[in-house]
């Protein structure tokens, strides 16, 4: 078996664009002490056995950012698989644009809200990079 044939453990994990009024997406700094520190991505989290990937993002997104998404605000966009040393990422992107709370990061993230043609000057983990151009398609 090839190295890059060899059986890694599948992580399901979800991520969000919140996107602001004027068009802009909020990206979360992985803070210190996490693997991947100090690269940019959005927000979200795994996705833990059982538990839909919308209800992981509620979940996750009121732990990292206070704040609350409804349900039927979310909306699939894109995905990402990709193969990392260790383990195979899944991730799938939702998109909303409507949320309750003020964004208040309670993990020590840095956060920044970013045009779309400007995330790529963002440095991001392997990962996140594919889910770009749909983004910069849906905002352009």
């Amino acid at each position: 078996m090839t190295a890059a044939a060899t059986p890694r453990r599948l992580l399901l994990v979800v991520a969000v664009a919140l996107i602001d009024a004027e068009g802009r997406v909020l990206l979360s700094k992985r803070p210190e002490g996490k693997q991947l520190a100090g690269l940019w991505e959005f927000p979200g989290g795994k996705i833990d056995p059982g538990e839909t990937p919308e209800a992981a993002l509620i979940r996750e997104l009121k732990e990292e950012l206070d704040i609350e998404l409804c349900p039927t605000c979310i909306a699939p966009l894109t995905f990402a698989s990709h193969t990392y040393e260790d383990f195979h990422i899944l991730m799938p992107l939702y998109i909303c644009r409507t949320w309750d709370g003020e964004i208040l990061p309670r993990e020590g993230q840095e956060v920044a809200w970013v045009r779309a043609n400007r995330l790529q000057h963002y440095p991001m983990p392997p990962a996140d990079a594919p889910l770009l151009p749909a983004l910069r398609d849906l905002l352009a």
